[in-house]
């Protein structure tokens, strides 16, 4: 797996950590009763907590070998891979005073 898949997948999983939203990450596996269970915590009882909630699931691979696409940001114009435009953000940053 590229090491820029694996940086967006994880910087996407930690957005969403801040946001306060339930995050689940780790190897997905089978036990012998037939339950899921990814590292060590129930798929299953982590899914009962959202019963008739409207949800969205984001499911990534680690292993996924696809190559990153490029895009082009729609306020500067560069070319990025990232899931935002670094140079905006980091504008942004700077603008609002946190850096």
């Amino acid at each position: 797996m590229s090491g820029m898949r694996r940086a967006t997948m994880h910087k996407l999983a930690t957005t969403a950590h801040e946001a306060g939203l339930d995050v689940m990450s780790g190897s997905l596996r089978q036990d012998d009763e037939g339950h899921w269970i990814i590292n060590g915590q129930s798929l299953t009882s982590w899914l009962l907590r959202h019963v008739d909630e409207e949800i969205v699931i984001v499911l990534g691979s680690l292993a996924d070998e696809r190559p990153m696409d490029v895009r082009t940001c729609r306020t500067c114009g560069r070319d990025y891979t990232d899931l935002e435009c670094p140079y905006c953000r980091a504008s942004r940053i700077r603008l609002r005073g946190h850096a």
